[in-house]
């Protein structure tokens, strides 16, 4: 397998995530939104940007308005909508959750033995199972 084909593929799986989260601040434009991610290490081009606001426009996450620019033409200023806030919430959520559930993976089988034996988990409720499955069509 190619190490760097995995990790683009990760990177992709949570680009809209990041991008709506980007948006949700304030009021913000694409080459924004490109400054702000690669600042995280999330390199992202036009050509991937642009198709995905136009996704989040048409999923009704995101609206649009034109201003005048200061020294070129007019710039196309993204916000969050507030279906894409609560989507970003509740994505968020499942980020949080997914993470939490991987780390767990990662950490191995050695952590909950040490669990079911009165370790770290002792008196915690266990978490609710993650479905990884995607949804049937007549979902």
């Amino acid at each position: 397998m190619d190490l760097e084909n995995a990790k683009a593929q990760m990177r992709k799986g949570v680009l809209e995530m990041c991008v709506l989260a980007v948006i949700a601040e304030g009021e913000t434009y694409p080459p924004e939104i490109m400054k702000k991610l690669k600042w995280t290490d999330l390199i992202v081009k036009e050509g991937t940007l642009y198709p995905l606001l136009i996704r989040l426009k048409n999923d009704g996450l995101v609206d649009y308005i034109w201003r005048e620019g200061v020294n070129g033409p007019p710039r196309k200023y993204f916000t969050a909508s507030e279906q894409g806030r609560q989507f970003l919430a509740e994505l968020t959520d499942s980020w949080k959750q997914l993470v939490d559930s991987v780390n767990k993976t990662l950490e191995g089988a050695s952590t909950s033995d040490d669990a079911e034996k009165g370790g770290k988990r002792k008196g915690k409720t266990p978490p609710k199972p993650l479905h990884l499955e995607p949804n049937s069509p007549d979902a």
